[in-house]
C-alpha cells in the first residue's frame, strides 16, 4: 500500500484524486486545497484540509497546482517521502532542495467534468534517488499502463510538442467549428475526418499522413480558401500552409 497526499483542487488534481481513491493499493490520505470549499466534495474519498500544518507523513506528496506556483509552495513543505509535481514545463530541480524531489506529469488534457481511463495516459516520472524513482514507478504503474522515465529537459520537449498536437489543433478545431456555423453547416460531419486523422498517425507517420492542398502546391484552391477568410483566419492559413508547403518541397 502506497499513501498519498494532493495537493490541488484543478482538472489534474481532480482525476488523480479519482485514479487513486479508486485503487486498493493506493491510500489517499489528504488532499489539500487553499479553499476549502474547492474540495469538500472529495470527503468521502480523504481528509480534506486547507491548512498545510495538519498533512500527515505519507509515501508519496503530489503537488498539482498551477506551474508558476510550484516552486515557492514547494517552500513551504517539510515532507519526509517524495514530493513531486505534475507539470510538464517546470524543472524537477525547481522545487525546495531540502525535498526528496520527483515528478509526476500525466501526459493528457484533462477537463474536470469528462471522464478518462487513466490506464492508457502516459505517466512520465522522474526522481533525483533510485529508491524514489522506483516508487514513483510503482505509484504510476498501479494506475496506468505507460509509464515513462523522462529527465526534465526531456519533459519540457515533450510538453512543447503537446501544445502543438493538442492545444494548437484545438484551437484549430474552433475556427473549423466558426467556419460551419457562419454557414449553417454541422460540425458534426466533420468528426469522422477528426477522428480518422488523428487514428492514421498510430499506423503511419504524421509526415506520411499529410494530404491536402498545400502539400499538392494547389495554388488555385489556396487563393480561394484564403478570399473566404478573415484577417486572423487568413493569417493562420497562410502560416500553415506555408510550413507544410516546405515541409514537402
Amino acid at each position: 500500500m502506497i499513501t498519498v497526499s494532493i495537493l490541488g483542487s484543478g482538472n489534474v488534481a481532480t482525476h488523480l484524486i479519482d485514479a487513486f481513491s479508486e485503487s486498493p493499493y493506493i491510500d489517499l490520505a489528504q488532499i489539500y486545497s487553499r479553499n476549502l470549499n474547492d474540495i469538500q466534495h472529495f470527503k468521502n474519498k480523504a481528509s480534506v484540509t486547507d491548512n498545510l500544518s495538519t498533512l500527515t507523513p505519507v509515501d508519496v506528496t503530489i503537488i498539482a497546482i498551477s506551474d508558476d506556483a510550484i516552486a515557492n509552495f514547494s517552500n513551504q513543505l517539510n515532507s519526509k517521502g517524495v514530493v513531486a509535481h505534475t507539470s510538464g514545463s517546470v524543472a524537477m530541480t525547481d522545487l525546495n532542495s531540502d525535498l526528496s524531489r520527483g515528478i509526476f506529469y500525466p501526459l493528457q488534457t484533462f477537463s474536470k467534468d469528462k471522464s478518462v481511463d487513466f490506464k492508457s495516459i502516459p505517466i512520465c516520472i522522474e526522481a533525483e534517488n533510485e529508491d524514489d524513482l522506483k516508487l514513483l514507478k510503482k505509484l504510476a504503474s498501479i494506475i496506468s499502463d505507460k509509464v515513462y522515465e523522462v529527465n526534465s529537459d526531456q519533459r519540457k520537449k515533450l510538453h512543447l510538442a503537446a501544445v502543438f498536437v493538442n492545444n494548437f489543433t484545438n484551437h484549430l478545431y474552433h475556427i473549423g467549428n466558426s467556419i460551419c456555423d457562419a454557414h449553417n453547416v454541422p460540425f458534426e460531419i466533420l468528426h469522422p475526418l477528426i477522428k480518422e486523422t488523428a487514428e492514421k498517425i498510430g499506423e503511419i507517420s504524421p509526415k506520411e499522413a499529410q494530404t491536402g492542398p498545400a502539400k499538392r502546391n494547389d495554388i488555385k484552391t489556396i487563393e480561394k480558401h484564403l478570399a473566404q477568410l478573415s484577417n486572423s483566419e487568413k493569417e493562420i492559413y497562410t502560416v500553415l500552409t506555408n510550413s507544410i508547403s516546405k515541409t514537402y518541397q
